[in-house]
């Protein structure tokens, strides 16, 4: 999936505004340039084919990281993990499910709720360690219902 077709989502989800996402992406040490948050958005309105260039992946790995924090706050014990790159549709659920903080059951919930089945291994395989036997990619599908499942989960 698109790196601003999620972060759009994750905006319309918490309802916030360009100046919270900015926030959100200074909290791990991003500094946005002007206009860069604006440009996430941009492409909005656009067709699927006309979308043009994504948002790069080292925005959006530090967009997940301040998600965190912003979601959770900061631990001061622990310090900051290495961003790491390419962000991937598997890390995009990972990071939402430790900034929301939800267990297996809300996990399966979620997308029961955004209208996507899926039985209790399957869901575990998308948390393995890439190269582990049981590892499988998330598609665009999943992620797409599991954003919507959350999103009207948060919103209602």
């Amino acid at each position: 999936m698109r790196n601003d077709d999620i972060i759009q989502s994750i905006r319309h989800m918490l309802d916030i505004n360009d100046n919270e996402i900015a926030h959100i992406l200074k909290l791990r040490g991003y500094k946005p340039e002007r206009g860069e948050v604006a440009s996430i958005f941009k492409s909005q309105h656009l067709p699927e084919g006309e979308k043009g260039q994504d948002t790069s992946h080292v925005l959006m790995a530090h967009f997940l990281d301040g998600l965190i924090y912003y979601k959770r706050g900061k631990d001061k014990k622990h310090p900051p993990r290495p961003i790491k790159t390419p962000v991937t549709n598997n890390m995009v659920l990972k990071k939402l499910r430790v900034a929301f903080e939800l267990r297996e059951k809300d996990m399966h919930d979620i997308l029961e709720q955004g209208g996507f089945s899926i039985s209790k291994h399957e869901m575990s395989a998308l948390f393995r360690r890439k190269g582990h036997e049981n590892y499988r990619e998330c598609g665009d599908q999943i992620l797409r219902y599991f954003l919507k499942g959350l999103t009207e989960r948060v919103r209602n």
